[in-house]
């Protein structure tokens, strides 16, 4: 019978953790978007995948990003609502890719999750700008200028992708790394 409530506790310290580390990765996505900085270097892939790749409760890896986005969004304003959900289908995916495949969580595919992520993110949103706004004809000439008057904006997102996500797993691994040292020097100290 205690296991239950013991059961119950843990399931409460999860929720609580897994919280707290979402709303520090939903804090970081807004602020990195409403403060200065080079157009679409952003952390939100990044703390995605971080979030499917740490969170015990793996459907908050979709709750970060898509709350991070919509409070930037209400801040800097929206945009065309078929716009919008494309943009947060495509913020969702690796958070989904990452919780749903343990490989893609692996230290040597993050930086390749992260770049794909990048460029699918870059192709689907871009082909919904051109499909759904009047800023570009509706032919294929349109649909390649579209790209190509976007490519600047991918270099950012790739490159801001591949750096927080170094920032957050490489930060991660090294809190790890210090904890697994010091509960060694702990037991250390007291054998002797």
């Amino acid at each position: 019978m205690q296991s239950f409530p013991i059961r119950q506790a843990r399931i409460a310290r999860a929720l609580g953790a897994d919280a707290l580390i979402v709303a520090g990765l939903i804090g970081l996505d807004v602020g990195a978007r409403l403060l200065p900085r080079a157009p679409d270097f952003t952390p939100v892939a990044a703390t995605a995948l971080f979030a499917a790749s740490t969170l015990r409760i793996r459907a908050f890896a979709v709750l970060g990003p898509i709350a991070g986005m919509m409070l930037g969004d209400l801040w800097l304003g929206g945009y065309d609502i078929r716009i919008m959900i494309v943009v947060y289908a495509a913020i969702a995916l690796p958070a989904c890719a990452g919780a749903l495949s343990p490989t893609l969580r692996r230290p040597l595919f993050i930086p390749a999750v992260l770049a794909s992520s990048s460029l699918i993110f870059f192709l689907v949103t871009n082909f919904a700008v051109w499909a759904f706004s009047p800023l570009y004809p509706a032919n294929a000439a349109g649909l390649v200028k579209c790209y190509i008057a976007t490519l600047p904006f991918l270099r950012n997102m790739i490159a801001g992708d591949l750096a927080w996500g170094f920032v957050l797993f490489g930060g991660c691994w090294l809190l790890q790394g210090a904890r697994a040292a010091n509960a060694g020097a702990a037991a250390l100290h007291a054998q002797s």
